[in-house]
């Protein structure tokens, strides 16, 4: 005679129980119940989707856990039409263990940059002001090679910052004027300190 095997526990997900369709509608009324029921019955998938995104025991149950917050607050969005119960919260799982990874990785390039950042340089004040002053030196210089009308329409619109059109007004000269004028001494300006095009 053969001997019987011990009855092994039937999955949740073949149990004869409400659907995750069904359960979700009341989760969206507030029904704690209904709610650790959804849990037992998609809480397996949950995790495996998880795990198979992060890898990471430990960052999976953490991910789980959003997740199944995130089904408790908004299961009022499932909509049955759209797909049934189970999809919808796996496609949360996978969404979050996404989310986690990118940010993962926003984290370590944030990290990466820092420690590039520290290893610059410190900025030197005296070197940069030095610089500076011998530019405005050499530009002071090349401004004597300019026209005098040149000289004018480019320190009117580039050091006192007005307009083309403001520049043509000061010096009572149509406007396409200015222009060509403007080009021509920034051209000048340009040759004289060994600037590159």
């Amino acid at each position: 005679m053969p001997v019987p095997r011990p009855a092994r526990p039937i999955p949740a997900a073949a149990e004869h129980g409400p659907s995750a369709d069904a359960l979700l509608v009341q989760v969206a009324r507030g029904d704690q119940d209904a709610f650790g029921e959804l849990y037992d019955l998609v809480s397996g998938a949950v995790f495996g989707t998880i795990r198979g995104v992060l890898r990471d025991p430990a960052q999976s149950e953490e991910v789980m856990q959003e997740v199944m917050i995130q089904v408790w607050r908004t299961a009022s969005r499932f909509q049955a039409d759209k797909g049934s119960g189970m999809n919808w919260v796996l496609t949360l799982a996978h969404r979050r263990a996404v989310d986690r990874v990118r940010s993962e990785q926003a984290t370590v390039d944030r990290d990466h940059k820092a420690a590039l950042l520290d290893n610059t340089p410190a900025y030197d004040h005296v070197t940069e002001q030095v610089e500076a002053r011998l530019e405005h030196q050499q530009v002071r210089r090349c401004l004597r090679f300019l026209t005098q009308l040149q000289r004018e329409a480019v320190t009117l619109a580039y050091y006192r910052g007005l307009t083309y059109r403001e520049v043509a007004e000061l010096l009572g000269l149509p406007l396409g004027t200015v222009k060509t004028r403007l080009r021509d001494g920034l051209i000048r300006l340009r040759d004289c300190m060994g600037v590159e095009a």
